[in-house]
């Protein structure tokens, strides 16, 4: 079965909304790219700052409550609608929970053509890419970089330290078949 899917993972400024972007500019066919930014965005400011929605300590530290779990599973699952009804998806997420994490989109993708991505860089790298961005609580990027990948599993894995957007999209794309 041909490639529906592809779920990238890594931790915050790792650079994987690069490769989102080079992915689609590769791959021949259309593919659609969300993200756990895009979810979040899309949630009711009120739940940005709140014990049931997310929040975001000083340190870069994230946290999720009930409400945020029950959105976050409507949307999993509004995203495998989409690919059953024919999209092909890229995601670019970060697994806060690991294994568990990998678990959620593996029941929502049932039956589905996945690639899994693990998309790993130096902590001191995408540290220094946290600063430039401007747009992240630091510290966030360095508590991330290894526990995203804590009991997940891979097809493939690229490292961002020392390797361009667009040299990742292509060995991601060598493997969608």
């Amino acid at each position: 079965m041909a490639t529906q899917m592809i779920i990238l993972n890594g931790g915050s400024s790792s650079g994987k909304s690069g490769i989102v972007r080079c992915l689609q500019d590769v791959l021949p066919d259309p593919w659609l790219a969300f993200g756990c930014d895009s979810f979040i965005d899309a949630m009711p400011a009120k739940m940005q700052a709140s014990d049931e929605g997310i929040q975001i300590a000083a340190d870069g530290g994230v946290s999720v409550g009930a409400d945020f779990r029950a959105l976050e599973a409507a949307w999993t699952e509004g995203i495998a609608a989409m690919v059953r009804g024919g999209a092909k998806v890229i995601i670019d997420d970060v697994f806060l929970g690991g294994a568990a994490s990998q678990q959620r989109w593996q029941k929502a993708l049932d039956g589905l053509a996945v690639l899994w991505v693990g998309v790993r860089c130096e902590s001191a790298v995408a540290a220094g890419r946290e600063i430039a961005r401007g747009d992240r609580v630091q510290g966030m990027a360095a508590l991330q970089a290894d526990v995203v990948h804590d009991g997940v599993f891979y097809d493939l894995e690229v490292d961002t330290t020392h390797t361009e957007s667009l040299a990742c999209a292509r060995i991601i794309a060598a493997h969608v078949g």
